[in-house]
């Protein structure tokens, strides 16, 4: 080889060397970091042609930085500027998962939540380091991916996983601090080889088909916070390691059909904030397992079992106790006085249990309550006026009891200022991720049956529930509301009263035009009388109804300036005058009834809204004109004249038959008649 053969090729190399060195160098900067998601740009467009996202605004063109782009999260670190993080959750994706995110070498955080995509995950993701993979809310299925360890979180809730988890995918260099395999098919036992996962913070494993022992192993993940064990199958012998875990706050063992008393277990977790164990099927045990003398429980959730007897007085001497959920069980007698005496207590739902007697006034000592749930038991006697001095309680459900007598005019006072309870949740605020009991309880508390509540039942996944509760508890609404009289909406928290199925009576108070924080006012099935205060026109509210009572007199013109109203049912009273033409200027309104009202007269609007109505909200009132365009109308309408033809077909048919009839009439008589005078005859030639 000769020396200029040689020169030219270390010159070769050399040139080779520089630009390898300078894709390299380029590789590490905010350009190609703009490249790589251009190329994911194309990705998606291409796979997704219609219901583009917030990526369809990256644009290549434009001398802005990728850091403006929708989704795109930055972060600076000694004067250099990268991506570190992609945000594109509910964005209509669908197809499989774009293979080059490793490029973006700073990448920390990925959200493709709440999309439809499905395929294989690619490898090229367990590349990424310290990365936050958020897959939950898709479409994957088959067997779980074999990457996931090399990550720092791992979710793939709510998603078609199918198989058991293998315990080969565990491996002594797992970097994992939250693993989240919730809601999906897995089968057979959990591997013990999950305790590798040393520094796993949170691990959920909740609405599976997990079955057998919960691993001992378990135990020795020191620095596990929250433990989701709901909705599986597994045994109900609890390990005693798990005593070990001194960090360990939110325990889940929801749904696992125990059965039984309650694990004397659980009495020894001191260390716990949040202990869920509804649906289990116990029978027993709430005292003797020793769960009353937690010291550090903020939620108790023993809802959906089968306890019985009365409940239990020692619960109210638990001093950290926020939220208390004895709901959907057998318990019976009075509510215990001393429940009054929760100092902190925000959330009390003791509905759908056999209590009765009367609700005990020392529930108007709880100033922080902000849920009160007594619906579907056999309580008794009034409203206690003493709930009025309640200021934080927003969500009041008393439906379907035997409540008597009067709305006390101090209930409207409730709800009025919630401020300082917020601010102690927001200072309280957990990074804790849902289990199971937040879905369940909004789901029971949210009144899925009446817009806009039914649309936030609707979106509630295991992701939203936790983002939805944590907002309903530092003081955001579900809904914009309407400022009272006005079209200006506001996200400012609202709450609902719900009194209907009970035999209250009375006139309404005037003052219920102060309760400036609700949104809904459900007071039907009872034996109200008298006219509708004319302040009901100054509520926010979305849902007014009132039906089955005994109202009387006009109805308010008022209402007519509840510009938010989407839900008006008046039925069944006994309103007259005439009908209020102020209602036409409810432009939202979507469900309307004043049916079985006799004595209500006038012309019913044919416009806006009113337009969109059927003829049943008018039923049983037939002093009221109805629009045109209604069913029974007396006009040549196209309804009508299709159904003039069927009426002369089935007159002509009835013609037909009957001259048949007729027809074989005659003729039998005559054919009577010729063998009578043959017989005549025959009788006259023998004689």
């Amino acid at each position: 080889m000769s020396d200029e053969e040689t020169d030219s090729r270390s010159v070769a190399l050399i040139i080779f060397l520089i630009l390898i060195t300078g894709v390299l160098v380029a590789g590490d900067s905010l350009d190609t970091d703009r490249d790589v998601l251009l190329n994911l740009k194309s990705f998606l467009e291409e796979t997704n042609r219609v219901n583009q996202g917030g990526y369809s605004q990256w644009n290549g063109h434009s001398p802005d930085s990728p850091c403006d782009w929708p989704g795109i999260i930055c972060s600076s670190n000694n004067a250099t500027t990268r991506v570190t993080g992609i945000k594109l959750p509910n964005r209509q994706i669908a197809g499989e998962i774009f293979g080059n995110f490793s490029l973006l070498s700073e990448l920390s955080h990925l959200d493709l939540s709440k999309n439809t995509i499905s395929g294989m995950i690619p490898g090229d993701l367990s590349l990424c380091r310290n990365l936050y993979l958020d897959l939950s809310s898709n479409k994957f299925s088959e067997e779980l991916w074999n990457g996931f360890p090399r990550l720092l979180k791992f979710s793939v809730s709510e998603n078609h996983l199918t198989g058991p988890v293998l315990s080969d995918l565990f491996t002594e260099n797992c970097s994992l601090k939250i693993l989240d395999l919730s809601e999906n098919v897995f089968i057979g036992g959990v591997p013990v080889e999950i305790s590798k996962c040393r520094n796993l913070e949170i691990l959920n494993l909740a609405g599976n088909n997990f079955t057998g022992k919960i691993p001992a192993e378990i135990g020795s993940i020191s620095r596990l916070e929250a433990l989701y064990l709901g909705s599986n199958n597994f045994s109900s012998v609890i390990p005693d390691s798990l005593l070990n875990l001194k960090n360990l706050t939110f325990l889940d063992l929801s749904k696992n059909n125990f059965g039984g008393d309650i694990q004397k277990i659980f009495g020894n977790f001191t260390q716990i904030r949040f202990l869920v164990l509804h649906g289990n099927s116990y029978t027993g045990g709430i005292k003797s397992s020793g769960i009353l003398k937690l010291p550090n429980v903020l939620r108790l959730d023993l809802s959906y079992n089968n306890f019985s007897g009365s409940l239990p007085i020692e619960v109210s001497e638990m001093p950290s106790l926020i939220f208390l959920i004895l709901a959907y069980n057998q318990f019976s007698g009075n509510i215990p006085s001393e429940y009054g005496n929760f100092s902190r207590l925000q959330a009390l739902d003791l509905s759908f249990n056999r209590l009765n007697g009367s609700i005990p006034p020392t529930l108007g000592k709880l100033s922080s309550l902000l849920w009160l749930m007594l619906a579907n038991n056999s309580l008794t006697g009034e409203i206690p006026l003493e709930l009025g001095n309640c200021t934080s309680l927003l969500w009041l459900n008393l439906a379907n009891n035997q409540l008597s007598g009067k709305i006390p005019p101090e209930l409207t006072n409730i709800g009025r200022n919630a401020t300082a309870t917020f601010q102690t949740n927001i200072r309280l605020s957990t990074r804790i991720i849902a289990g199971s009991g937040e879905c369940l309880v909004m789901k029971r508390w949210i009144p899925a049956d009446y817009p806009p509540f039914s649309f936030v039942y609707n979106i509630l996944t295991r992701k939203s529930c936790r983002s939805i509760w944590d907002r309903l508890l530092q003081g955001y609404g579900l809904f914009p509301k309407c400022v009272a009289g006005s079209s200006v909406r506001t996200f400012q928290i609202s709450g609902y009263l719900q009194l209907s199925g009970n035999r209250l009576s009375g006139e309404l108070p005037p003052d219920i035009g102060k309760m400036q924080n609700f949104t809904m006012l459900h007071l039907g099935s009872n034996d109200f009388y008298g006219k509708i205060p004319p302040q009901i026109g100054q509520m926010p509210l979305v849902v007014l109804n009132i039906s089955r009572n005994n109202f009387l007199g006009e109805i308010p013109k008022e209402i007519g300036d509840i510009k938010c109203l989407q839900n008006l049912d008046l039925s069944w009273n006994n309103f007259s005058d005439t009908f209020p033409a102020s209602l036409d200027r409810l432009t939202e309104l979507s469900k309307f009834n004043i049916s079985y009202n006799p004595f209500i007269s006038g012309t019913v609007p044919a416009t806006r809204q009113f337009a969109t109505f059927e003829k049943d909200s008018y039923h049983g009132d037939p002093l009221l004109q109805l629009p045109k365009f209604m069913d029974n109308s007396t006009d040549d309408s196209p309804k009508s004249m299709a159904r003039k033809p069927k009426r002369r077909t089935k007159w002509a048919e009835f013609l037909a038959i009957l001259t048949k009839i007729l027809a074989f009439l005659i003729a039998a008589i005559l054919l009577v008649m010729v063998f009578l005078l043959v017989l005549s005859a025959i009788v006259l030639i023998k004689i």
